[in-house]
């Protein structure tokens, strides 16, 4: 569950990602929809903490030590720390902020993709129905989150005077035309 938190396609990284992305993001309903979604991340970030602390308040000393969880104990008891299932701690190289509106609405799309499959993977482990009701709701979040930047990504194609997006970079390719 920590990897949800804190792992490479986890609630942090999502919200980072989308909250810093919204400032160089050229037009207006792109970034709301960046604005919108970065911060249903951070709730969501609350969600997956709730979820480990419910997991973990209560652990016995024999319970920590056969479930695996001795080492991230040792560091941090039970408390929240963000790191991915295999102990490697959160930074910011599990994000991406390129500047560009096509490179970072895509790679939103991937990042939405792999938090779904983190998801998946979850509840294929995890049979706790406590557990799996909000997994399968933040699942269900992030089918959303896709298809919205997969209109989001739409619309700022639409926006983009050049036949070929795909070069484009705002901050290079202004051509006096109002980008918002």
């Amino acid at each position: 569950m920590l990897l949800a938190y804190g792992g490479p396609d986890g609630e942090m990284g999502a919200s980072m990602r989308y909250l810093s992305q919204r400032y160089s993001m050229p037009f207006d309903v792109a970034r709301a929809t960046l604005t919108d979604i970065g911060t249903e991340e951070l709730c969501h970030l609350e969600i997956v903490a709730a979820i480990v602390h419910q997991l973990t308040r209560n652990l016995s000393v024999e319970e920590i030590e056969a479930s695996g969880f001795g080492p991230y104990y040792i560091d941090h008891t039970t408390g929240i720390w963000p790191q991915a299932a295999g102990g490697v701690p959160f930074n910011a190289c599990e994000f991406q902020v390129k500047g560009d509106a096509i490179t970072d609405l895509t790679e939103d799309l991937a990042a939405e993709q792999k938090a779904r499959s983190t998801y998946d993977n979850i509840l294929r482990v995890i049979k706790d129905p406590e557990v799996c009701d909000p997994i399968r709701f933040l699942r269900e979040r992030e089918i959303v989150h896709f298809q919205r930047f997969g209109e989001t990504l739409r619309k700022a194609k639409e926006e983009i005077e050049t036949p070929n997006f795909y070069a484009y970079n705002p901050s290079f390719d202004t051509k006096g035309s109002s980008y918002r």
